[in-house]
């Protein structure tokens, strides 16, 4: 349990550093992207903020657990783990989540697309960092 939550947090502290710069990076390359986020669906303004913030460590404690129990099943090189470990998780869980968010708001397919990159970045640069904390 202790490999988890250590591992959990290194992966909380790059993932969240990710979010961060592909805030950034959406506003700079893609400014058609960004201003849809000024739509009344998304609440920027809100106390709820921290909630963005607090995401990368909720995701990487929950990917740390899943490749405690998944890491076995993972063959080959450091780079070739952590990057199947990122398509499996965004393939089970990112894309479907985004399949419905398309479906039911009134979202882009650029805006669904950044999210599935955020989402497979996500899972590659964890499952790296779980491959060197917790191989």
């Amino acid at each position: 349990m202790r490999k988890i939550i250590i591992s959990g947090s290194i992966a909380g502290i790059g993932l969240l550093f990710l979010s961060v710069l592909g805030l950034y990076l959406t506003v700079w390359l893609f400014p058609s992207v960004a201003i849809q986020y000024f739509d009344p669906a998304f609440n920027t303004q809100s106390s709820r903020v921290m909630i963005y913030y607090l995401h990368p460590f909720v995701i990487s404690l929950a990917l740390s657990w899943f490749w405690s129990r998944f890491k076995e099943m993972l063959t080959g090189s450091f780079l070739t783990r952590g990057l199947e470990f990122g398509l499996i998780y965004s393939l089970i869980a990112t894309f479907p989540m985004l399949w419905l968010i398309y479906s039911a708001m009134n979202v882009s397919l650029e805006m669904i697309a950044t999210w599935f990159v955020l989402g497979l970045l996500q899972g590659v640069i964890a499952g790296l960092i779980f491959e060197k904390t917790n191989p």
